[in-house]
């Protein structure tokens, strides 16, 4: 029975390497067999959801990370019958950083791409949009947000009330600035920081879109717009859903042609990889106790980000 149990699991991990190994060749088996589609001109729709951020994120994951772009951005450019890529962006924002990164991937990517943006693809959600050849939203699309907002903790009060205390040796005079009240000096840093990231973003925009500076700095308020508001503003190209994105890129790259495609499902390996960060995450949570959870959401803070907000 011992001896049929190894067989069976054996079998069962030489089978899963196999379908591993072989399923990227497998996925575009129709055109090998066919080749009169070999003429298509692929335009590849990638879903980009959630918060943008550094670190593990992507389809099972969550959110959108430099890293998950630019391998599904690799993964186009590897393939000779895509022709373009069209982005489907929902996103309310994020880090500063990953938000940048994405932008100047799409900006030097050698194909073509159109964003489309689905519900909300504002402030971060917006930045990596920009330099996009061209932006297609749907009239009730939540966009803009143009701006940064820092924020900080001050949980000196919380911990006295808890009775706990907080010894801190540091090198440095402001390295535990952001897990105490800032001082006035460094408040004005502070706003030094937030006002530099602001006008990268502006500049960026400006450089994306194809705007004067003085032109995004009058709409960069941090104010949402729709994006029937964002078209006439220049924010935004075409008013549409996906399929308009598709056609708005054609139409730009004179596609005869186009066709919808979107990559195969991940590979087993991947979906075992990211179930795996999952189980973790939760396994994590499940040990500690609410009390717990709740004290290392506050001692770790909310970093500096750009993120939307409704005010």
């Amino acid at each position: 029975m011992v001896e049929k149990r190894k067989i069976f699991i054996i079998s069962l991990i030489v089978v899963s390497v196999i379908i591993v190994i072989l399923l990227p060749f497998l996925s575009d088996s129709d055109i090998r067999r066919d080749p009169s589609r070999a003429g298509e001109e692929r335009i590849v729709v990638i879903t980009l959801n959630g918060t943008v951020q550094e670190g593990q994120a992507g389809l099972f994951v969550g959110g959108i990370s430099p890293r998950y772009v630019y391998k599904q951005l690799e993964h186009a450019a590897a393939d000779d019958i895509i022709k373009g890529v069209v982005l489907r962006v929902e996103s309310p924002g994020g880090s500063i950083a990953a938000s940048q990164e994405i932008a100047y991937m799409i900006r030097d990517f050698e194909k073509p791409i159109v964003v489309s943006m689905a519900d909300m693809a504002a402030s971060g959600g917006y930045y990596i949009a920009t330099y996009a050849q061209g932006i297609v939203a749907q009239p009730g699309t939540m966009t803009g947000s143009i701006g940064v907002i820092s924020t900080f903790m001050d949980l000196e009060g919380l911990y006295e009330m808890l009775g706990i205390e907080v010894e801190i040796i540091k090198s440095g005079e402001h390295k535990d600035m952001f897990s105490r009240a800032l001082t006035e000096e460094e408040r004005v840093k502070m706003q030094g920081f937030s006002d530099e990231a602001y006008n990268q973003f502006i500049g960026d925009v400006a450089e994306g879109r194809g705007m004067t500076v003085e032109a995004v700095r009058e709409l960069a308020t941090g104010e949402i717009y729709l994006g029937s508001q964002a078209k006439d503003l220049g924010l935004v190209d075409r008013l549409g859903g996906i399929e308009e994105a598709i056609g708005y890129l054609a139409e730009l790259n004179e596609f005869e042609h186009p066709v919808r495609y979107e990559f195969p499902p991940p590979s087993m390996f991947d979906q075992f990889f990211a179930f795996g960060y999952q189980v973790l995450a939760t396994f994590e949570k499940a040990l500690m106790s609410p009390e717990l959870i709740k004290l290392k959401i506050l001692r770790e803070g909310v970093p500096p980000d750009i993120r939307y907000q409704v005010r």
